[in-house]
């Protein structure tokens, strides 16, 4: 048996991944016969296949990890508003209010984002760490910052924040 099955045989709580979230939403979805929750869900777990595959061919048995898919969902989440606007400027609002319906849905699965005092910690705590002393770091220092809070950074916002630390 293995650690998992042991721990969840003595009632011990263990944390649901991310696709097993996305999973037993997905079902939950389908009782309740919300469609657009459903479909919502079905294109996610799409997108991690996707990723799964092109992992394998890589080399990488184990597929896509959580980082990985919280990437996916927020590029699922950029692509869905850049989309409700254009559908906003196109006269289509109710196209734009399913586009917005489908990121509530994805939201759910984000970590809560980086803001305000929580970002400009985060950026100094970078800065510090990496001796970033100039506009030349930044680069460097936004990526440390991505790869630390993958899908929780708006990288615009980031970048910003360490050119005023820099600066």
């Amino acid at each position: 048996m293995a650690l998992k099955d042991l721990s969840r045989a003595a009632g011990v709580a263990q944390p649901a991944s991310l696709r097993e979230r996305i999973t037993s939403e997905l079902s939950r979805a389908m009782k309740e016969r919300d469609s657009v929750r459903t479909a919502t869900l079905r294109l996610i777990q799409a997108a991690v296949r996707d990723r799964d595959i092109a992992a394998r061919a890589a080399d990488r048995t184990t597929g896509c990890d959580e980082a990985e898919i919280l990437a996916i969902l927020a590029k699922m989440v950029r692509q869905r508003e850049d989309s409700s606007k254009v559908y906003d400027d196109a006269g289509r609002p109710e196209l734009a209010e399913r586009e917005r319906e489908e990121i509530a849905v994805i939201r759910e699965f984000l970590p809560p984002p980086l803001e305000g005092e929580e970002l400009t910690a985060a950026a100094q705590a970078i800065v510090d760490e990496l001796g970033a002393s100039g506009l030349k770091d930044m680069g460097r220092s936004v990526e440390a910052l991505k790869a630390r809070y993958a899908g929780r950074i708006n990288v615009s916002a980031a970048a910003g924040e360490v050119k005023r630390l820099l600066s």
